[in-house]
């Protein structure tokens, strides 16, 4: 006979853990008592030694589906003679740290429930059990019990409650628990705020859907507007009122059947369609695809998604397949995700709600990604991820860190754990920078961390960097692209040196100027700049993003003296900007490759003007022909890159009339290429073999297969992002890896 005591740390509460350890012991004849505690779960049992082994093994091959054991300590305890087994309450003790699940897609039991007339729940929009549901967007602190959720004021009916208590019961403490009787209710309101009294604000919504109209429609974490995709008069008045011209709306479909025939589905995507977290995944779209135009303009891609709520699937009982989803906000806000809030905000927008009365205590937006080679490729990691934390090697301290400006996260540690935000959005105004604060705080008191040091960009004027500064803490300042090749390190857990390639718009250069093509020696301590593409002025400074034009015309001046420029530039007030430029007014040097892919889209007469961050270089991407072979020949000296001659090249094929396709897909290869040859020569003469890959350039996918592919075929070892985005959102990893672990 055998006595021992196990603590148990990971995502281990409100998954179902504690009545999985009650029937496990139940089922072996062992006794003692499982509880909750602030850091985990613990378990004392006794019984005889292999039995307890058994009961070891089965613990990490048995788990429930949401659990995930990060750590298990096992200590011997004198016998205790217990006369059974039993679950506890939870302790509270000082210091705590408890993992907090997810949200996560309703299960098949629960969906088996959901429409079996025979079943209490039936057709009732917040069924949900111990495996699915929501979980970070209602808490509001820990342990995670109904009384710090925002389920508090529903209390529970005679038969909720007998499962709630019974270990048995797939429901037992599932804090969101509710039926028909005793929980939260749907309701369809006019754009007026004004109640239609109607039997079912479901089947009368599917109906309105159907006749053209835009809904607003609650979510997990905040509410999507949705209307028919097939109807170009109805996607088009969408776009109007939330005032988004051309950024691609979502798409939730049906089931995964649907999907197909919309999209091609590469290996990986179904895995990703139908995993728990159900991200929307940006799949190619098939040919005569009959989606309205407006759903994706200038792209042969579809962002698509499954239902994810009982709510989404029984919009989709009666005839529907297919809706846009899409944020609940106006472009550039954030999402709106409180009902008084969402009907001042959104009723320019939307016709109806479809709302409920479970309040949302933490806003969060929907998770993106790509797949890349079998995997994910995060565009934003976010709900169905959100607090899930990456563990960090050889942290010393908690860190705040802060995150950039654009596509804003923000990440606290704890011991080994990072904890990265939801996707906050762009720190370029009030409610933005408000929703940043508040998660800030939130996550704070959910993990009890306070924070020995902040870190922040170099940038002064970000937002995210006046708040770090207004901080009573020890400060870190860390470079734009040292810390996008940290986040990618922190990934793997590499500790350098390596060649961090770092490809993207815009970041402040500890030269002032702005950095985007970026070859770097990293390891923890710090970083070196081996080189970059080479400076070219930024006519206008800003306005050159949002006018990719003007980065073509400067590009062409230098590289053909002037020749090349064509009339459309010139009517545009390219003579009077190249003055400017010439005088260095307003034109700060960049070396930034999203500029120099700016540049050929212009160039190609792609998109002159943009309407969306990275507009101009996906429309490039999205046009390139990848039957088409060749490259074009750019210079190296020194590490620098001059793609001067890439712009000739163009410019010249252009008069010959080679395609946009193939100049655009040559392109693509001559930047591969580039990244091929600098890592040659680092690896000779820095013994560099090892080769990061971060920054928003690596979001597109054909330059990261193309990229990887050269490298792979020479013997470099290749990381890419897998677990936060290669863009700005992933920046604030990369922050706290360094602060955690440096010397203050």
């Amino acid at each position: 006979m055998k006595c021992v005591r196990l603590t148990i740390k990971g995502i281990v509460q409100g998954v179902g853990f504690r009545p999985f350890v009650y029937n496990l012991a139940q089922r072996l004849g062992l006794r003692g008592w499982v509880l909750n505690d602030e850091h985990g779960v613990k378990v004392e049992i006794e019984g005889e030694e292999g039995v307890i082994e058994r009961f070891l093994r089965a613990l990490k091959n048995e788990a429930p589906p949401l659990a995930r054991i990060e750590e298990l300590w096992v200590e011997d305890r004198p016998l205790q003679g217990y006369p059974s087994f039993e679950i506890r309450r939870s302790e509270r003790t000082k210091d705590r740290l408890v993992l907090i699940s997810p949200d996560i897609a309703t299960c098949d039991d629960c969906l088996r429930e959901l429409f079996d007339p025979r079943d209490r729940r039936y057709r009732y929009p917040f069924i949900n059990c111990t495996n699915c549901g929501p979980r970070f967007t209602i808490i509001r602190d820990v342990p995670y019990d109904r009384e710090n959720t925002t389920m508090a004021s529903f209390r529970m009916c005679p038969e909720c409650l007998r499962e709630y208590h019974d270990p048995t019961n797939r429901r037992f403490h599932a804090q969101p628990n509710a039926c028909p009787t005793c929980g939260p209710q749907v309701e369809l309101l006019r754009s007026d705020g004004t109640r239609l009294e109607i039997r079912d604000p479901i089947l009368e919504a599917i109906e309105l859907l159907k006749q053209g109209k835009i809904l607003a429609i609650k979510g997990l974490g905040g509410f999507h507007l949705a209307c028919d995709p097939f109807r170009e008069e109805v996607v088009s008045a969408l776009r109007s009122r939330k005032y988004r011209e051309d950024k691609p709306f979502a798409l939730m479909c049906k089931d995964l059947d649907t999907v197909a025939e919309l999209c091609f589905l590469p290996d990986g995507a179904k895995e990703l369609l139908l995993s728990r977290e159900r991200p929307i995944v940006i799949l190619e779209r098939k040919p005569q695809v009959k989606v309205a135009p407006s759903v994706a303009p200038g792209h042969r891609t579809l962002g698509v998604m499954l239902p994810y709520t009982p709510l989404h699937h029984l919009l989709f009982s009666d005839g529907l397949k297919c809706l846009v989803m899409t944020s609940g906000n106006v472009s550039d806000e954030p999402i709106a995700y409180r009902d008084q809030e969402a009907l001042e905000r959104l009723r320019g927008i939307a016709d109806y709600f479809l709302t409920h009365n479970r309040p949302i205590h933490m806003r969060c937006d929907d998770s993106v990604m790509k797949v890349f080679r079998g995997g994910p490729l995060f565009f934003r990691r976010s709900r169905g991820y959100v607090p899930v934390p990456i563990r960090l090697k050889g942290t010393r301290r908690s860190v705040l860190a802060c995150g950039a400006e654009l596509k804003n996260t923000f990440c606290l540690t704890k011991g080994e754990y990072a904890f990265i935000s939801h996707h906050i959005g762009d720190l370029e105004n009030f409610e933005t920078f408000r929703s940043f604060e508040e998660g800030i705080e939130h996550f704070k008191r959910l993990f009890e961390v306070e924070p020995e040091v902040v870190v922040h960009d170099l940038h002064p004027d970000y937002l995210s960097t006046r708040y770090a500064l207004e901080q009573d803490l020890p400060r870190i300042a860390i470079q734009h692209h040292f810390a996008h090749a940290l986040s990618c390190m922190a990934e793997y857990g590499l500790e350098g040196p390596v060649l961090a390639v770092v490809m993207d718009g815009t970041g402040f250069g500890e030269d002032g100027a702005v950095w985007g093509c970026e070859f770097l020696e990293v390891d923890l301590r710090g970083y070196r700049r081996l080189g970059h593409l080479r400076y070219i002025e930024m006519p206008g400074g800003e306005r050159a993003i949002r006018e990719p034009w003007r980065m073509a015309a400067v590009y062409l001046e230098r590289a053909t003296e002037g020749q090349g420029i064509p009339d459309r530039f010139r009517e545009r007030g390219w003579e009077v900007l190249k003055e400017a430029v010439k005088r260095g007014l307003n034109s700060p040097p960049c070396s930034s490759m999203g500029r120099l892919f700016d540049a050929v889209s212009s160039l190609l007469g792609i998109r002159d003007l943009v309407n969306y961050e990275g507009q101009a270089a996906i429309e490039l991407e999205q046009i390139a022909d990848p039957r088409a072979q060749g490259s074009y020949p750019f210079g190296i000296s020194d590490y620098i890159v001059d793609p001067d001659p890439v712009i000739r090249a163009i410019e010249g094929e252009l008069r010959k009339g080679v395609s946009r396709a193939v100049a655009a897909m040559r392109f693509h290869r001559t930047v591969a290429q580039m990244i091929l040859q600098i890592a040659e020569r680092a690896r000779d003469e820095r013994g560099l073999s090892e080769v990061v890959l971060s920054g928003g350039c690596f979001q597109n996918l054909l330059l990261l297969e193309l990229s990887t592919e050269l490298l792979e075929e020479r013997g470099f070892q290749v990381f890419v992002h897998r677990k936060v985005p290669p863009n700005d959102g992933g920046i604030s990893l990369g922050q706290a890896y360094y602060a955690s672990r440096v010397e203050v």
